[in-house]
């Protein structure tokens, strides 16, 4: 694995990245997170065949923050899509989990002859939250003091005690960089006031010649509940759901193996190189 910076649709990012070829396969972080989330998969995926990049979002990790930058989930979409330019993807099969799974279903419907498969992780943007859900997500999407980040760390996963005092360190120092507070405060005001403007799930039912679907979940899901991944599943009738044991919001961190599994084994199926 190795990592670099890049600039993709005029802003600054941080790419971890594996393999080689024309078969991009593109990994994307939720809200608070980074790139790093998906050490444990970038080797194994690349390993299988895959040429894998996993990126940094704008006001996260160590991309470009503070003003500049679009952090609605169609700015995100737009961002990906210049990302696919830079590495020369005419076609990639894109993987993002929570705000990064909205943010490549928005992608897929705006471009869906650049998306060979789409794999949702514990994706929000499918269904709507309604408002007593988004008013409450504004202080915590803000809250970076090492007590808020702990709390966070842990919703994310079932085995709490995974959550490490080095990782604690480095996610509080990351998320209290320079412009990190203007970025997560711009995050928390557009999804408080209008993530479900844009919500993507009747779309992307309705999307003709769509890419295949995948939908994972944590059985131990916390923070976007296993039911929101039966209602989303509902919703696009051909899809797939997996629901991975012993996982929360981040199954493929928590159970590496047993993710990459299951998503290598859906695009042999769909997505065959």
């Amino acid at each position: 694995m190795i990592q670099y910076p890049v600039e993709a649709g005029g802003v600054l990012t941080r790419v971890l990245a594996a393999g080689d070829g024309d078969d991009h396969l593109v990994l994307v972080h939720g809200v608070g997170a980074r790139a790093d989330r998906w050490r444990r998969n970038v080797d194994p995926l690349a390993e299988a065949g895959w040429h894998v990049h996993a990126l940094d979002l704008p006001g996260h990790g160590l991309a470009q923050k503070g003003d500049g930058p679009d952090y609605t989930v169609p700015g995100y979409a737009l961002f990906l899509e210049g990302f696919l330019d830079v590495i020369g993807a005419r076609t990639a099969v894109l993987v993002g989990t929570s705000l990064g799974g909205h943010a490549v279903a928005t992608l897929a419907c705006r471009r869906p002859e650049r998306v060979r498969a789409l794999v949702l992780v514990g994706s929000i943007g499918l269904i709507p939250w309604g408002a007593e859900r988004r008013a409450g997500t504004r202080g915590r999407l803000t809250d970076a003091s090492r007590e808020g980040i702990e709390r966070k760390l842990r919703l994310l996963l079932h085995d709490e005690a995974m959550v490490t005092d080095e990782w604690l360190t480095e996610e509080f120092l990351i998320n209290n960089s320079p412009g990190a507070a203007e970025s997560f405060r711009r995050i928390a005001d557009y999804v408080a006031d209008h993530i479900d403007d844009d919500v993507i799930g009747p779309r992307l039912a309705e999307l003709e010649n769509g890419p295949p679907i995948q939908l994972i979940w944590g059985r131990q899901e916390r923070a976007v509940p296993l039911e929101t991944g039966l209602a989303a599943h509902e919703l696009l009738p051909t899809s797939e759901l997996a629901v991975i044991d012993a996982a929360s919001h981040a199954p493929y961190y928590e159970q590496p193996e047993e993710f990459n599994r299951v998503l290598l084994d859906y695009l042999e199926r769909t997505a065959g190189r």
